[in-house]
């Protein structure tokens, strides 16, 4: 199928759910499907942050239907609230997971329950909020994704860090557990005969400079850090950009589950989205049914799904 980002298939009546919503590429994906008739659901930490976010999309989207609710991915208290939150608005058909936390600590830190702050908010959070919301989700849920998982080789047995912590190191396998969730989900739909669809998507090499400017939502930089982007431009793409390969594996009705988007440039860092490749160690079934059992365990909630027959 032809995918064209800049007219996208007509999403009134269904309600998207955008963790992070209220800024980076969040803040796009949520612009992007309000643009295409979605109703839209924030989930964000800063009531402030996203009441700039919603303004900032209506003032782009006249009669956008968006709305806020509290989310806290480092807090497994915060995520069950938010997850009745979203029951109570009738559910979801699609679930992103964006929310994340992308600069490590020069430290080991941990969540509000005790888990590494990397694998713990950006893997964990989103884990626990997919479960509890699963029952009331109709469609699908995105994970994001990130080529770091390349980068850095995964260790499955110290994926919170406590033999050695890195700073990178634990980004990545905060991305190589998002990645193993994903594909683990997939597997699970898919023997349990669940037509619901479990996808990836990353946003290439995406910065603030090269995006259209949202006063209020779009961060203004240091000097040099936005010669820096600008300079970035042969390589790079704008935030809004970035959001497509989330968007189209939000609502592309031909995706399927268990796909990994991304833009379409040989290295994976700009353009429109294409599916590619992961890294072949999280997307591994070993990996994943580990993960799982991790995941359960850390999050205290069990998410389990029917066998087929």
């Amino acid at each position: 199928m032809n995918w064209d980002p800049r007219s996208l298939p007509s999403q009134a009546g269904r309600t998207i759910v955008v963790t992070g919503g209220s800024t980076g590429i969040g803040y796009w994906v949520a612009e992007q499907v309000a643009r295409a008739g979605a109703r839209v659901v924030i989930a964000a930490r800063h009531a402030p942050k996203a009441a700039e976010a919603m303004a900032a999309i209506r003032s782009h989207v006249p009669g956008a239907d968006v709305t806020h609710v509290p989310f806290d991915l480092t807090s497994i208290t915060s995520v069950r609230q938010t997850a009745a939150a979203i029951g109570d608005l009738g559910g979801a058909d699609v679930l992103v997971n964006n929310a994340g936390l992308v600069f490590s600590p020069p430290r080991r830190r941990t969540t509000q329950d005790g888990l590494e702050l990397l694998v713990g908010g950006n893997f964990v959070g989103h884990f626990a909020l997919t479960a509890l919301v699963f029952p009331v989700l109709r469609d699908r849920v995105v994970g994001l994704g990130s080529y770091s998982t390349k980068m850095v080789r995964l260790d499955p047995d110290d994926l919170m860090s406590q033999r050695r912590y890195r700073p990178f190191r634990a980004y990545a396998f905060s991305k190589h557990a998002v990645h193993g969730f994903a594909f683990e989900l997939d597997r699970r739909l898919r023997a349990a005969g669940d037509a619901r669809k479990s996808l990836l998507a990353h946003p290439g090499y995406a910065v603030n400079e090269l995006s259209e400017k949202r006063p209020g939502v779009v961060i203004e930089s240091s000097g040099w850090v936005r010669l820096g982007g600008y300079l970035s431009a042969p390589a790079g793409q704008g935030k809004d950009h970035g959001a497509w390969p989330v968007v189209r594996a939000a609502i592309d009705e031909d995706a399927e589950s268990g796909e990994f988007y991304g833009p379409r440039d040989m290295f994976g860092l700009r353009g429109a989205p294409v599916v590619g490749p992961p890294a072949p160690s999280s997307a591994s079934p070993e990996f994943g049914a580990h993960l799982w059992a991790l995941a359960e365990k850390w999050a205290g909630i069990e998410f389990s799904l029917p066998s087929a027959g």
